[in-house]
C-alpha cells in the first residue's frame, strides 16, 4: 500500500487544529505519518498541555521553529524532507475535512497519469457572511477539473491556481521539479503549480474532497494580505507577468455584485466597493513595492519577519 503523510504548518494553534486532528484520524485512507511544522514551541505546548494528545496521535512528528526561522517554502520543504511518503498532503491549521473521504479523493486524481497535484473544495464555514460564502463558490466550484498548458489560454492565471490550504502531492514529481520555491511571502502553492505546468505536469482541482475553510477579513486584513499577493508576483515574474491577475479579479467582484443584487443583498454592494478598494490598493502597492520605503513597505506586509 502506497504511504501518504499529512504535513501541516503550525503557528498559535487553537479548537480548529484540534477538530482537523480529530478528522484526520478517522480519514478512510491510512495516514502513515502527521508532521507538524510549529512555529514558536510556547504556543503548541499551551494547547496540548494537561491534554492526552501525543497519546491520541502516536503517528505524529513535531518539529519546531522560530518565527523568524518560518518561510513558507522553505518550512514546507523542511516537513517535506522529513518524510518518505510516496505522497504527502499539505494543509493548513485552519482547514477542517468535512468527511472521512478528503485524502481518499485527492489521492484518486493524483493518481491520475501526469498529475503533479490535486488540491481540495474549500467550503465557507457556518456563520460566514454571504460575501465569503460567494468568494469560496467563485473560488472552488463543485465540478472537478485537471488542468495542464493546453488549458492556458482557456483559464490564463486560473490554470496555476492551487491551495495548499489542502492539497496532495506526488513524491517523485515534487522532487524532480525541485519543491517549493525556497524563499517567498505568499504563493508558494501556485508559483510549484506553474513550474509544474510548465513541465507539462496537470494540477487536478477536486470538488470531492471537501474541506471547511473561510476568513471574514477586514479592510486592513485585506489590504496587508493583497499587498503580499502583490510582491510575490512581483518577485516572480516568469509565473504571473504573462497572465495577470486584474482580470479575474475584475471578474469576480462584477459576479459578486450581480450575486448580491439577485439575493436581494444589495446594502452590502458598497461594502464589496470598499473592500475591493483596500484590495487593490494593498496589491498595486505589493507589486510596486520595491520603490516604496522600507518602513512603508514592512507596515503595509502582513508577514513582518520576512522583511527581516
Amino acid at each position: 500500500m502506497d504511504k501518504v503523510d499529512i504535513i501541516i504548518p503550525v503557528y498559535k494553534p487553537d479548537h480548529k487544529f484540534l477538530a482537523l486532528m480529530k478528522r484526520l484520524k478517522s480519514q478512510s485512507v491510512p495516514i502513515h505519518q502527521i508532521i507538524i511544522m510549529n512555529t514558536e514551541q510556547k504556543y503548541f505546548d499551551r494547547l496540548i498541555y494537561g491534554t492526552s494528545f501525543q497519546k491520541d496521535y502516536h503517528n505524529i512528528v513535531v518539529k519546531h521553529l522560530s518565527k523568524r526561522e518560518f518561510d513558507h517554502g522553505k518550512t514546507r520543504n523542511k516537513g517535506v524532507l522529513c518524510s518518505d511518503a510516496d505522497y504527502f498532503v499539505m494543509m493548513t491549521q485552519d482547514a477542517v475535512p468535512v468527511d472521512e473521504y478528503v485524502v481518499e479523493e485527492l489521492l484518486k486524481q493524483l493518481k491520475q497519469e501526469g498529475v503533479a497535484v490535486a488540491y481540495a473544495r474549500q467550503l465557507a464555514e457556518e456563520g460566514s457572511s454571504e460575501i465569503e460564502k460567494y468568494t469560496r463558490t467563485f473560488n472552488y466550484p463543485d465540478q472537478s477539473v485537471v488542468k495542464t498548458k493546453a488549458d492556458l489560454e482557456k483559464y490564463g492565471i486560473k490554470t496555476f491556481f492551487c491551495s495548499n490550504v489542502c492539497a496532495a502531492y506526488n513524491r517523485k514529481i515534487f522532487d524532480e521539479l525541485g519543491g517549493f520555491v525556497k524563499h517567498t511571502i505568499f504563493n508558494e502553492d501556485m508559483i510549484y503549480a506553474a513550474k509544474a505546468v510548465e513541465a507539462g505536469y496537470g494540477i487536478a482541482y477536486t470538488a470531492q474532497a471537501k474541506v471547511y475553510h473561510s476568513h471574514d477579513y477586514g479592510y486592513m486584513e485585506q489590504l496587508h494580505r493583497n499587498f503580499d499577493m502583490g510582491v510575490s508576483q512581483a518577485q516572480h515574474p516568469e509565473v504571473f507577468a504573462a497572465y495577470p491577475s486584474e482580470s479575474e479579479g475584475i471578474r469576480y467582484v462584477r459576479q459578486l455584485i450581480h450575486h448580491l443584487r439577485k439575493s436581494g443583498l444589495k446594502r452590502k454592494i458598497p461594502c464589496v466597493i470598499l473592500m475591493s478598494g483596500f484590495k487593490y490598493i494593498g496589491y498595486w502597492c505589493g507589486k510596486h513595492y520595491s520603490r516604496l520605503p522600507g518602513r512603508l513597505v514592512v507596515a503595509m506586509s502582513s508577514a513582518k519577519e520576512y522583511w527581516k
